[in-house]
């Protein structure tokens, strides 16, 4: 089976991970200015609304990262399902990523449409030793990036459990916490690095059969 770590790492590397801690602390600093310097900001509801800021703050450093090249994926805005707004969506080799705010690290972001749907394409890549002869791929599978909501004191890059709301099948380390190991070319430590390496590739194989046949883009 092949472990979570190893399919991330193929699509974001982790010599592109310090990239991340950045953007945040930009963002975070950025909006931190805007609500001192802006007086019309500086009323409760604004002061309440922080997170919103922080969002758009954080998108548009993704984004801008991608358009740069520090990051090797493209991007696109994808429309909530209920017409709420659009999300970031990033776009890599042989899966999507999105972006959260959340209060606490070791759960998962609130349940919306998309997501819900990308834990069930994910859960195709990463099953259970139980499931897996009934999975087979139906779409791209999606990982995100979660970071601290009001104050920054956590960043990690999470494959959410398809079988649970709350837990995730992998987690990062804190990039806000170990520059130094997220800096590091890849590595990736399994009990056996050929039988990762065999699925990793049977994987992208299935995965590229199903954007052929389903003409996704």
């Amino acid at each position: 089976m092949l472990h979570p770590e190893v399919f991330v790492k193929s699509q974001f590397p982790a010599s592109q991970w310090s990239a991340v801690p950045t953007i945040l602390k930009t963002a975070y600093a950025a909006v931190d200015d805007l609500l001192k310097d802006s007086p019309i900001l500086q009323v409760n509801s604004a002061k309440d609304n922080k997170g919103r800021f922080i969002s758009y703050a954080v998108d548009f450093g993704f984004e801008r990262a991608i358009k740069s090249g520090a990051f090797d994926c493209d991007y696109r805005w994808n429309k909530f399902a209920r017409p709420t707004g659009r999300y970031l969506e990033l776009k890599f080799s042989h899966s999507t990523a999105s972006i959260s705010q959340v209060s606490d690290p070791t759960c998962q972001p609130r349940a919306v449409v998309f997501r819900e749907n990308a834990k069930l394409r994910t859960q195709a890549v990463f099953p259970f030793h139980e499931l897996e002869k009934e999975m087979e791929i139906s779409g791209l599978p999606h990982f995100l990036f979660i970071h601290g909501h009001q104050s920054l004191e956590f960043a990690h890059i999470g494959v959410p459990s398809a079988t649970s709301k709350t837990q995730f099948s992998w987690r990062s380390p804190n990039l806000m916490k170990v520059p130094h190991e997220v800096s590091n070319p890849d590595e990736v430590k399994p009990e056996n690095t050929d039988y990762d390496l065999d699925a990793l590739n049977l994987i992208k194989e299935d995965i590229e059969k199903w954007v052929r046949n389903n003409g996704a883009d």
